[in-house]
């Protein structure tokens, strides 16, 4: 049957350089291209759709869009390509492997156009459409175009370096020619190799040991900090087109100097005479990371075994995307995840009001929730020998080792989740715990869109209050201040017991109980008493305000060595069985009968926010003093460190930089205008909350929302007039029964020398029995390793008995 809107057709055009093209799998599920029934490419905005009969995402996407014509494209590895393919790919993609393939060499491709005018329920395929030329053009720019996957892989991988003011303004000084390669050494040592040159004044120091592995002494930084000479350049990695390692020590981060061959003359270096000798810092970044895996071999010396099914699939590694596959892991492995996402979520398609999927969080998440949980994915890679490429179909011949998963690969979510975000939309390895953290606050921003369904807020397991109880010594006056959180940040004390044969550091084991009990500790410090008129010596003692679902707790093992925190390897010893337990001690209640509050400052106290500690210990870092940067994030919505610390140098002179903050500051500005609150009302936040936000802001719109989503729970009922006063507190999250009980129901351990760079893998108890999930490899853990793993263990979530 012929179709009757190929008119319709032909006036469709091919995608631009702009558009993302989703060719590869469906943007709600993780059905692909190589699959039987192929992907659905609509022809008018590239979304790409499933076929299958109970998900039908292409033919929801259709219904709801209008979107007449579909491209069906489905993919077969070429027999030439398969004999490469049979090999197990490496444990992880290294930024040198990101190259441009030519899919046509590799596979062979099949593309059917269809009308669903014609077919509503399938979609009608229509005979010899692409002999029209400008439907070819259509059908060969959506095939030739980059996919989106490809698109968002490729930007992530891109690592711009840029100039800075200190490259751009370098004054140097000759002090004559530099010895060759192989001849130079050290100022301060023996060293060859690592060397870095100051482009300042010539002189020559090693590197930082922990930057690569390397030997080094840290002699190049102690120049800086003898001499404030911002600019090196790693001598080894000279290229004869003139590019090489220049980092900048002020900026603290990797830089371009667009005249480095003219700034290398100086020193009597002729760059199109020099030969790279050395490896470049991305390259030692790679090699670390690929040396960095945990053992998938037991005690025993047998392979561990792979397990496959619903909640038990991989998730493929997209280069050092291992610090989120391992949260993601964690968190739908917990009910109250799965029930949103997975099963309240499955008919979300249906009603989304963003016009794309892959544009959607609540859409993102169904879909790694229905990857990881249905078990549809969950089956022993195809290119392994011997092994199915299907779940039904039987093997040729046993394979000799095991067999695991090729895994899903969340591209999609990582593109959508890290968009904008300096870190996570790029392919370097992260923190853990800040990634869980920023999911967290990622999801209850999403969460205002759905009012109807703010009691199934999933993130609201792990708020819990702290209680801050402060008394002074003279007077004996009291205050209290409960704030909200959702991570328990434990210090871990490091005590050096000796050396092992390689003469790492040995530490001493540490009890879990122990650190919890020191959080929960008092400490006397000087205070200013506002009772008493004079500087008292005063008891600040924390407890719980009351007890999450389930317990986060992130271990702070780690110290900042030469600007670079070096995680330590200290043991910690958690229960024997794995459980630990708060009473009516650890309990804070609020103002006790017969005790009386401070007055005076306790309004300003309370005014201030919960500051970022992230960035605060950032800007810290910078040397800028607490006070002027918990000043800053109050100024530029409390989230951004680099946004705080441009704030920062434009107020650096302003006479009250180094007053404290009033809580004037803080709790009012000016009357918002209506269109003010009718902007932020479209986006969900009632008006109450519009007003309170933009007095809390001084009327700025994009800090009001940053300050709404900071503040989920203020409904801002006491903002009825200007002049109200202090606001009124939060409810505090979470359960006040006692005595809670939490046993340990995953943890996320990290191997590397630094937070930032090294691997990250989930032990997950599934039904009693722990299982590893090392990216795409889901399999049992040995019992003797998950015992020794779990004292090294970077975050640890506990679930209430």
């Amino acid at each position: 049957m012929s179709c009757t809107h190929l008119d319709t057709l032909t006036r469709l055009q091919p995608p631009r350089l702009s558009n993302s093209v989703h060719r590869e799998e469906c943007t709600q599920c993780f059905d692909n291209q190589d699959g039987a029934l192929g992907v659905e490419v609509c022809l008018s905005c590239f979304n790409g759709g499933c076929l299958d009969p109970e998900r039908h995402h292409h033919r929801t996407h259709v219904r709801k869009s209008g979107h007449p014509f579909s491209l069906n494209v489905k993919r077969k590895l070429k027999p030439s390509a398969q004999r490469s393919e049979d090999q197990e790919p490496p444990v992880k993609m290294t930024k040198l492997a990101i190259v441009e393939e030519r899919e046509e060499d590799k596979y062979d491709h099949a593309t059917v156009i269809k009308c669903w005018r014609c077919d509503p329920e399938k979609g009608s395929e229509i005979p010899n459409a692409a002999a029209h030329p400008k439907v070819k053009s259509l059908v060969e720019g959506v095939m030739l175009s980059m996919s989106s996957a490809r698109q968002s892989e490729v930007k992530a991988w891109e690592e711009e370096i840029t100039a800075c003011e200190h490259t751009l303004t370098l004054e140097q000084f000759a002090i004559g020619h530099i010895p060759a390669s192989g001849l130079a050494h050290c100022n301060a040592c023996d060293l060859k190799e690592n060397l870095w040159l100051c482009m300042t004044c010539g002189s020559l120091g090693c590197g930082r040991q922990q930057f690569g592995g390397v030997g080094g002494n840290g002699h190049g930084l102690g120049h800086f900090e003898a001499t404030r000479h911002p600019v090196s350049v790693k001598l080894g990695t000279i290229t004869p087109e003139g590019n090489a390692d220049v980092y900048c020590y002020i900026c603290n981060d990797s830089k371009l100097d667009p005249e480095l061959a003219t700034h290398l003359s100086t020193f009597g270096i002729n760059v199109q005479t020099l030969k790279k000798t050395e490896k470049s810092m991305t390259e030692l970044q790679i090699e670390q990371n690929l040396a960095y895996d945990f053992s998938l071999v037991g005690d025993d010396g047998k392979a561990l075994e792979p397990v496959f099914g619903p909640g038990l699939t991989g998730l493929a590694n997209l280069g050092n995307s291992c610090y989120m596959a391992s949260v993601l892991q964690t968190v739908f492995s917990l009910p109250k995840f799965q029930t949103r996402y997975g099963v309240l979520s499955k008919e979300h398609s249906v009603s989304c009001t963003i016009a794309l999927p892959a544009d959607c969080v609540e859409c993102q998440m169904h879909k790694v929730a229905d990857g990881l949980l249905s078990g549809r994915y969950s089956h022993p890679a195809p290119y392994a020998s011997g092994t199915p490429s299907h779940p039904s179909d039987p093997p040729q011949h046993p394979s000799p080792t095991p067999v695991f998963q090729q895994g899903i690969k969340p591209t999609s979510f990582k593109a959508l989740i890290g968009k904008g975000h300096p870190e996570f939309s790029t392919m370097k390895q992260q923190d853990s715990e800040e990634f869980f953290t920023y999911l967290v606050t990622t999801l209850r921003r999403d969460m205002h869109k759905y009012q109807d369904r703010s009691d199934q807020d999933p993130t609201a397991i792990f708020s819990y209050g702290t209680e801050q109880r402060l008394q002074c010594g003279d007077c004996k006056r009291v205050r209290y201040r409960v704030d909200n959180m959702d991570v328990v940040s434990l210090i871990v004390p490091a005590t050096e017991k000796g050396k092992n044969e390689d003469g790492k550091t040995i530490y001493e084991d540490v009890l879990l109980t122990q650190c919890l009990e020191s959080l929960l500790g008092s400490e006397a410090l000087e205070y200013a008493c506002p009772s008493c008129q004079k500087s008292v010596i005063a008891v600040k003692e924390a407890k719980f305000a009351s007890f999450p679902d389930v317990l986060v707790v992130h271990t702070k093992k780690y110290q900042t060595t030469t600007w670079v925190p070096t995680k330590l390897d200290i043991p910690l010893i958690l229960p024997a069985d794995d459980e630990i337990v708060f009473t009516e001690n650890h309990l804070g209640l609020g103002l006790k009968p017969g005790e009386e509050e401070l007055p005076g400052d306790a309004p300003a106290a309370a005014a201030l926010p919960q500051f970022n500690d992230a960035a605060i210990a950032q800007l810290e870092g910078m040397g800028f003093p607490t006070l002027r940067c918990q000043k800053a994030l109050l100024a530029t919505g409390n989230s951004d460190a680099e946004a705080a610390m441009e704030w920062l140098f434009s107020h650096m002179d302003d006479p009250d930089i180094d007053e404290p903050i009033q809580a004037a500051q803080s709790v009012r500005g000016p009357e918002p205008s209506a269109d003010q609150i009718a902007m932020l009302s479209d986006m969900g936040f009632t008006a109450a909350q519009a007003r309170k936000a933009l007095w809390e802001t001084s009327g700025n719109a994009e800090r009001a929302v940053e300050w709404l989503f900071n503040h989920p729970d203020d409904t801002g009922e006491d903002a009825a007039a200007p002049t109200a006063g202090q606001p009124a507190p939060a409810a505090v999250p979470g359960s006040k029964a006692v005595p809670a009980r939490f046993r340990l129901k995953a943890f996320i351990s990290h191997k590397g020398l630094s937070v930032h760079s090294g691997h990250y893998v989930a032990h997950i108890r599934v039904n009693g029995q722990w299982l590893l999930f090392n990216d795409e490899k889901v399999v049992k853990a040995d019992d003797e390793s998950v015992k020794e793993l779990k004292k090294l263990a970077y975050l640890y979530f506990f679930e209430s008995v």
